[in-house]
């Protein structure tokens, strides 16, 4: 018992310190491993190790920027503590400072050039700062010290992706999977690649071993059941889209897949309020989702917007703490961040669609005109006007900006409630001559500046076109004008969609060896153009009056797709 007892008393103090760290960290209580090395570093300031186990604490715990400086002290201490160096690389990247976090990695290999793990993280950090080929160069690295390092084989296969080299990548998530069958990320990302190049049963093979390795994830579900969906098995897909919901009902991208496969099926309140829960979760308090491509017009919509909401909607607690730029400061670039309402849209008592619009006249137009391009005014009952309008002006759900000078608003953004389905499905019920079986597919509306380019020629993916305005006629300042100009040529069937909207020289040119005439059809309030969406067209010049209320409002509906529409363009 005597021996024992000295032994004890003559063991170096910083060995027991050390122990009961390391005990402290096996048993999860970091806590305890901070207090006992702070306690160790008040009695011996220069003591490395209790810095570097107290920045490992520290770091655990999610002290990232405390983690960083203790450290950096354990370096200053002892400038050759390679695995410090490195664990500083990792808090360094972990909170942003990628390229803080690159040298303390490219310090750690020149004194260990084969240190595997150093590499593969000197390739995440250069990867994060779109450094892909010295990014792609570590990964390789790694792979000529250890071969059989199936993880860096995703990882590499994922850099290689994002310089669209897919064959490589797809050969990388391959040999991954060869060295270890239970890779769940590299079976989920062959089968993304496959399903975009349309190789929906193997991309479904995929995502179904990935599913089967790792049943809980939910992205993986979501996948599964987006590629059941685009191969036509619907059913499949709700029950895998469901499933990745019930995982994580917080889930925003596997509300909106879910909104989709129930808009096919034309079910469009089901689709509507799953869009809006889509919604909800990226852009209310909890998602906080910028707005894609802020601009100075996007600013001076949202000041005037604000104002608005205020008159109409003061009550709402969240909007009282939203506020305007004082005189001195710039003006807010994403004033509604963090904030989404939605003003009414609820279904009108009686019809949406104006009773007086007779379906023999619309469809007698719709069957011998070329091109197919028929004007109904006065297309809504003022109920459902006055509900649009309240809606539009309303609702926070202009994400999008548009360089010309207007934004967007989309299902997934909120553009998704019940009056717009009342008036999708009357439309189809009134003039089934014009719509046949076409379910709507997309519906979106676009606000304007009123002294700003509207859009650019382009043509819609889709078989029937509708687009109606609400913005009232005393908002026009050039009643002839305002509108939408149409041509009388389709665009052609082996255009994809990139051709026939983003290259408007290859379209005018197009126009014009083809002899294209275009018919303009001014602004009126309540005035829908429906049209066969392969023609080309685009917005009027418009000149409305400045105030937030004549911003020139468009709705536009597309129904059915273009490849459905293909036999009717060859007769």
């Amino acid at each position: 018992m005597a021996s024992k007892q000295a032994d004890r008393i003559g063991r170096p103090p910083q060995v027991d310190l050390l122990g009961k760290v390391a005990a402290a960290h096996r048993a999860g209580d970091f806590a305890l491993a901070e207090r006992l090395c702070r306690s160790a570093i008040q009695i011996r300031p220069g003591f490395a190790e209790a810095h570097y186990h107290l920045a490992n604490a520290l770091q655990q715990q999610g002290k990232l920027q405390e983690a960083v400086e203790s450290y950096r002290r354990t370096l200053a201490i002892e400038p050759r503590a390679a695995e410090a160096r490195f664990n500083l690389g990792v808090t360094l990247a972990a909170v942003g400072r990628f390229d803080d976090a690159i040298a303390a990695y490219r310090t750690v290999l020149a004194a260990h050039p084969k240190a595997v793990p150093v590499h593969v993280n000197l390739g995440w950090a250069l990867e994060r700062q779109q450094h892909l080929d010295e990014a792609i160069d570590c990964y390789r690295r790694a792979l000529a010290i250890d071969p059989r390092a199936a993880p860096v084989h995703v990882d590499l296969g994922m850099a290689l992706e994002k310089q669209r080299r897919v064959d490589d990548a797809l050969a990388s998530y391959r040999r991954a999977i060869e060295l270890d069958p239970s890779l769940v990320a590299a079976f989920n990302n062959i089968g993304s690649i496959l399903r975009d190049r349309g190789r929906l049963d193997e991309a479904i093979t995929a995502y179904r071993e990935a599913v089967r390795l790792s049943p809980d994830a939910a992205p993986i579900h979501a996948n599964l059941g987006v590629a059941l969906s685009e191969s036509g098995r619907t059913n499949e897909a709700l029950a895998h889209l469901e499933k990745a919901i019930a995982l994580n009902p917080d889930f925003a991208e596997a509300h909106k897949s879910r909104a989709l496969v129930h808009l096919d099926l034309g079910d469009l309140d089901t689709a509507f309020a799953a869009f809006r829960r889509h919604a909800e979760l990226k852009y209310g308090p909890t998602g906080a989702s910028p707005t894609t491509a802020v601009f100075p017009h996007r600013g001076k919509h949202d000041l005037e917007q604000l104002a608005h909401l205020q008159e109409v909607a003061g009550d709402d607690p969240a909007l009282r703490r939203l506020r305007a730029p004082a005189a001195d400061e710039p003006p807010p670039e994403d004033l509604f961040r963090g904030y989404l309402h939605l003003e009414g849209g609820a279904r009108v008592e009686g019809p949406a669609i104006n009773p007086a619009n007779l379906a023999e006249d619309v469809e007698a137009k719709w069957a011998t005109r070329r091109p197919k391009l028929v004007v109904i005014d006065d297309l809504l009952t003022p109920a459902a006007l006055d509900g649009m309008r309240r809606f539009c002006w309303g609702s926070t759900m202009w994400r999008r900006g548009y360089r010309e000078g207007y934004l967007g608003a989309i299902p997934e953004s909120g553009f998704a409630v019940p009056l717009l389905a009342q008036i999708s499905d009357e439309l189809r019920l009134r003039f089934p001559g014009v719509f046949g079986d076409h379910r709507l597919t997309q519906c979106w509306a676009f606000k304007y500046d009123s002294t700003l380019t509207g859009i650019n020629i382009h043509a819609d993916f889709a078989a029937v076109n509708v687009n109606f305005w609400i913005t009232p006629d005393a908002a026009n300042l050039d009643p002839e004008h305002g509108g939408l100009v149409v041509w009388d040529v389709p665009a052609p069937l082996d255009w994809d969609f990139e051709k026939y909207n983003a290259d408007p020289q290859a379209m005018r040119d197009f126009l014009a060896a083809h002899h294209g005439t275009s018919v303009t059809v001014p602004y009126r309030a309540n005035r829908a153009v429906i049209f066969d969406s392969d023609l080309f067209h685009e917005t009027d010049r418009i000149s409305f009056r400045e105030g937030y209320r004549n911003r020139r409002i468009n709705v536009t509906l597309l129904y059915g797709r273009r490849e459905e529409d293909t036999a009717a363009h060859a007769g």
